[in-house]
């Protein structure tokens, strides 16, 4: 174990010498990554703070349900059995809204009190509100359509209103976010490890003679290739933390222009950057890639020195 870690702490000083060498090209190497890196970082920081901002607009979506107007109000009552049935939700609120009910709500906010008087009776069905719980996604969404056909067919009832294409539309925006930030995380990780293997395949050349010499010696190829593998391991890592304070650097100009904007609608809207356990993945991913690149480049170029 002690000789486990004596060879690991070994690489990692030869690698740490390696690139704080003037000419390393590490301090560029890194800007370039970084720049690549802080594409997919900004997208997913949009992200997680549109994800909530979805949940709390999905709120109790409504379903307003019109009987015929020669439906008896016992069956009109006894109807809702078959509502609650179709639902099929138990945190569903059903509300009977009685056709008197209806015309005075409508004379107090459309203020249609005279036109409706010149009828000589009520024109209004009774009517129920179903709330269903709140809808997250557009699968949930469907199902309210589907709830809406079923409701349809039951014979007391006339129309049936529901209006869930807003939720759909939502759900599909951050569907199209996500594949798209997939694909530009794909990407540009393909670009970062082909940064990653130039710049290693560079030190392989550089040190050409060295790892002959060290061969000669005796040492073995996972000894030879242990620094350069952390070197990309660095590479990434530098490279992911440089991006991720980018990123939380450009928050605060971002969050100064929303803010006008939300306070029209009377919001305090604001991006906040990742959380600490997204931070370490992001941090882990960014020096899985770098040593990715390091592995391909050093399994190729090395076996070329012999």
């Amino acid at each position: 174990m002690i000789t486990w870690i004596r060879q690991h702490a070994f690489a990692l000083s030869r690698a740490l010498r390696q690139i704080f060498k003037p000419r390393s090209g590490f301090l560029l190497n890194t800007i370039v990554v970084a720049i690549a890196l802080a594409l997919p970082f900004a997208g997913l920081t949009l992200l997680e703070n549109m994800r909530p901002l979805s949940r709390q607009l999905a709120v109790e979506p409504e379903i307003s349900i019109f009987m015929k107007m020669d439906t008896p109000r016992e069956k009109a009552l006894a109807a809702a059995v078959d509502i609650h049935k179709i639902a099929g939700d138990s945190k569903a609120q059903l509300e009977f809204v009685p056709r008197e009910k209806a015309l005075a709500s409508l004379n107090e906010k459309s203020g249609m009190s005279d036109v409706v008087a010149t009828l000589g009776a009520n024109p209004l069905p009774d009517g129920y509100v179903l709330k269903l719980a709140g809808l997250q996604n557009s699968a949930e969404a469907t199902r309210v359509d589907s709830i809406a056909t079923q409701l349809k067919t039951l014979p007391e009832v006339e129309t049936v209103q529901v209006d869930s294409t807003w939720v759909k539309r939502l759900a599909a925006l951050l569907h199209i976010l996500q594949v798209a930030l997939l694909f530009l995380a794909l990407t540009l990780g393909v670009v970062v490890v082909a940064v990653v293997f130039n710049t290693i395949r560079l030190q392989v050349m550089t040190q050409r003679e060295e790892i002959e010499v060290s061969r000669i010696v005796g040492a073995t190829d996972s000894f030879i290739c242990r620094p350069f593998y952390y070197s990309g391991a660095l590479l990434g890592l530098c490279a992911g933390a440089a991006a991720l304070g980018v990123v939380a650097l450009a928050l605060q100009p971002l969050n100064d222009a929303i803010a006008d904007f939300a306070r029209l609608y009377a919001s305090e809207f604001r991006l906040a950057p990742l959380g600490i356990s997204a931070t370490a993945i992001l941090l882990g991913l960014s020096a899985a890639l770098g040593l990715g690149g390091a592995l391909m480049s050093v399994q190729r170029h090395l076996s070329r020195i012999r």
